[in-house]
């Protein structure tokens, strides 16, 4: 990869303008919700620039995949490599990534396919419960804003079988509520309950943990944990988790 003199601010723009453009394909509902999702949270351009998909993290399984708007992502940080216009602030990602996205609700998977089914190489797109779904082994898991849909036993059943999946050196980037910090938690919860409304989804209940019981369960895990603040220019009380494995014995 030659990186070059492209600014941060120029470079994220490219981005956002081709990961979000194959969502056209299925609908103005999908595209306005990709490039309002991409535009609007912290986290994607905060994986980015603080590097943390290394070009070893090549199989991705993202748990709660919605739309599959990451693996779009990727894709476009491949090509934007691949054409030489990556900035030299940013370290470099996956050459190409092999996708895994597992959704609940049909409709995102529906979304999903018709916007990004071209991608290569071919992400695997699966309507399934991630409690029960088969997870492919991997080297980096990403599950943003979803474990709160379940219970806190079924929270940790899904992180044991990330563990389980995850390959030596396998890295989770896990987002959470930090129940700690009421008001943003509350903000948070209620903004989530509208935007399952608007995509058509039924509203459930949701359970959330303080932060240090997030750290505590993962650690107990075998997992070395980093907890990163993400949700600036927003209320919320969200926060990265950044999990990582060490070499298996």
């Amino acid at each position: 990869m030659n990186a070059t003199t492209n600014s941060p601010d120029t470079a994220w723009r490219q981005l956002h303008e081709a990961a979000t453009l194959p969502y056209k394909k299925a609908g103005q509902f999908a595209w306005h919700f990709a490039r309002g999702k991409l535009g609007r949270d912290p986290v994607f351009r905060g994986l980015i620039e603080r590097g943390l998909i290394g070009p070893r993290h090549r199989r991705v399984v993202d748990i709660g995949c919605g739309q599959g708007l990451f693996a779009s992502l990727l894709a476009s940080m491949s090509a934007m490599q691949r054409q030489g216009a990556w900035p030299a602030a940013w370290a470099a990602t996956p050459a190409a990534a092999d996708y895994t996205g597992i959704e609940l609700m049909p409709r995102d998977v529906a979304r999903a396919k018709a916007s990004i089914g071209h991608l290569q190489p071919a992400p695997q797109l699966v309507c399934a419960d991630m409690c029960s779904a088969t997870l492919p082994p991997c080297d980096l898991v990403v599950i943003l804003d979803v474990l709160h849909y379940v219970d806190i036993a079924a929270q940790d059943g899904v992180l044991r079988r990330v563990r389980d999946a995850l390959q030596p050196d396998g890295r989770l980037l896990l987002r959470v509520g930090d129940a700690s910090s009421r008001r943003g938690f509350a903000i948070s919860q209620w903004v989530d309950r509208t935007v399952t409304r608007m995509r058509g989804h039924k509203v459930s209940p949701t359970w959330g943990r303080p932060l240090n019981a997030w750290v505590a369960t993962l650690e107990s895990m075998g997992f070395r944990v980093q907890s990163i603040p993400m949700s600036e220019g927003t209320p919320f009380a969200n926060v990265l988790l950044v999990a990582d494995l060490g070499p298996r014995a």
